[in-house]
């Protein structure tokens, strides 16, 4: 059966930023992407619907689909609803469109309406599947999905052994270590959840690391870093300084010290040295963000919650980001004081006010992060960064007042 992992556009709209740039599926929560969950469960390739156009992303539709929101992780007992429909049949959960499976004809026109698929007949899923519904969820269901994935890809096989003299183990039955990993007189304690070490992945001198903790391939934990669990740092990507409950995606940096907590960073950012996101309110408020759904800031029902920034984005050194801040797609943030709590896309300034980070200037920027890394901009994402930097216009609002 061909598995597609599709968008629900109320529910990428409450992801935002973080969908601007990619599909729901595509976004890392604990140890995988959600895509790579699904794959891992099913031990099959999964294809995207979704708006980003990207070869990143491909759709295939065959005469039999699995047709499944993206924004729901795999567990047992879903995964055996799911493998148990039959074609033309499918599941809601609280309201919300879960999985069907339809021929052809029926995917397609589901793809091009975004209807609900009138031949197909829909029963209720009884159980609270893990899921997304807005953007600080990425960073609140961490912790469970880093145990999740832990279980996963740890099933029937053996950690490589600890091998440097130096450092110190705390619940070494919940550590788990890939090939190529280098680690240096290190404290890592797993007694409160698993520490994930993947392939070719560095923990340097006196790092100390609580899990659940993901370090993914090729990732690294600089020297001195104090990291809180629930955290993931995404492949390609560095940490340092402190660090609590947070997700880089891939390839971002926050090297220095500084603090980051309860917060989500996209990929290809970079948080200069000392930056600090405050994640508490003095009052202990709950604390509002930007909507992008509801086009104005809205309650989290959190005490606790940081920076969320888009893929892209950069600050610079001593940056300051108050509590609850949003940060769009290809910002760049600098300067004293602490900027707005809402960063539109494009952004280029901070605290004493904002001009347009022009899309030359961009490119030039993107292209030399990226090939530092041996990576370069497809067309295809080019045309989404395009067409993101003149949907998101709206909200810089100091272009109409330039008019």
């Amino acid at each position: 059966m061909n598995i597609i992992l599709f968008d629900q556009q109320e529910v990428k709209a409450a992801l935002l930023p973080f969908t601007f740039t990619r599909p729901v599926a595509a976004i890392r929560v604990g140890i995988f992407t959600i895509a790579e969950k699904w794959q891992h469960a099913t031990k099959s390739s999964v294809a995207f619907h979704s708006d980003i156009i990207s070869d990143r992303f491909p759709l295939k539709i065959a005469a039999e689909n699995c047709l499944i929101n993206g924004a729901f992780f795999p567990d047992q007992q879903l995964l055996a609803q799911i493998e148990g429909l039959k074609l033309g049949e499918g599941l809601m959960y609280e309201g919300k469109l879960l999985a069907f499976k339809a021929d052809e004809n029926t995917t397609r026109a589901y793809f091009d309406t975004a209807a609900m698929p009138a031949a197909v007949q829909f029963k209720s899923y009884g159980e609270s599947p893990l899921h997304l519904s807005f953007a600080h969820d990425i960073f609140r269901l961490n912790g469970e999905a880093i145990r999740r994935d832990y279980a996963q890809i740890t099933q029937h096989r053996e950690s490589l052994p600890l091998t440097d003299p130096h450092t110190i183990v705390y619940g070494k039955e919940n550590i788990f270590i890939e090939e190529g990993v280098n680690i240096k007189a290190a404290v890592l304690n797993a007694e409160d959840g698993p520490i994930y070490l993947g392939k070719n992945s560095s923990v340097a001198e006196g790092a100390l690391i609580k899990g659940p903790f993901a370090l993914c391939e090729n990732a690294a934990v600089n020297m001195g870093a104090k990291v809180r669990g629930d955290t993931t740092v995404g492949p390609y990507s560095k940490i340092g300084g402190e660090v609590s409950n947070a997700v880089l995606f891939a390839y971002s940096n926050k090297g220095h010290d500084g603090f980051l907590g309860n917060s989500v960073i996209g990929e290809w950012c970079n948080l200069g040295a000392d930056t600090n996101t405050s994640n508490l309110k003095n009052n202990y408020a709950n604390v509002k963000i930007w909507s992008f759904a509801d086009n104005k800031f809205a309650d989290t029902g959190l005490q606790f919650c940081g920076l969320l920034m888009g893929d892209h984005a950069k600050c610079g050194i001593y940056t300051m980001f108050n509590t609850g801040t949003v940060v769009g797609v290809g910002a760049n943030i600098f300067g004293d004081g602490f900027p707005r709590t809402f960063i539109p896309s494009f952004s280029w300034g901070g605290a004493s006010g904002f001009t347009t980070f022009q899309l030359k200037k961009f490119f030039e920027v993107a292209e030399k992060v990226m090939a530092r890394r041996g990576k370069a901009l497809s067309s295809e994402e080019r045309e989404t960064l395009v067409s993101h930097f003149e949907d998101s216009g709206i909200y810089r609002t100091w272009e109409k007042q330039a008019i």
